[in-house]
């Protein structure tokens, strides 16, 4: 009932910045928090940043300072903005929206590669 699409994936330098983007489709009215989870190979996939409807955000200490999430409730995206990006933040990042208690349901993307070179 919900879909994710992301996109902004792709090969940058260390150092350099990249902004991706998850565009929800469906029942959007239902979706309070949506972040962006990554997975590198041989590691469990972990939370990058997640925003709520109200706009309270989380971040991961390893991308604190340098990654911002944001949204438009209204269009159903999420965006993340990624600076100072290092190897290490190399990585398949999904999109992840989770609705409100009442609906009970979680949603993810397809993933999208973000690989950063030294």
């Amino acid at each position: 009932q919900v879909q994710l699409v992301e996109s902004g994936g792709g090969l940058v330098q260390a150092g350099g910045s990249l902004r991706l983007s998850c565009a929800a489709s469906g029942r959007i009215f239902t979706i309070n928090r949506m972040g962006w989870y990554r997975q590198a190979p041989g590691k469990q996939r972990e939370l990058v940043a997640a925003i709520t409807r109200d706009s309270t955000t989380n971040y991961a200490g390893s991308v604190k300072g340098r990654f911002t999430i944001s949204r438009d409730n209204a269009r159903g995206t999420v965006y993340l903005q990624m600076n100072k990006l290092k190897p290490e933040d190399t990585a398949v990042y999904y999109c992840n929206a989770e609705a409100y208690r009442v609906y009970d349901a979680i949603y993810w993307g397809q993933g999208t590669q973000v690989t950063v070179s030294s």
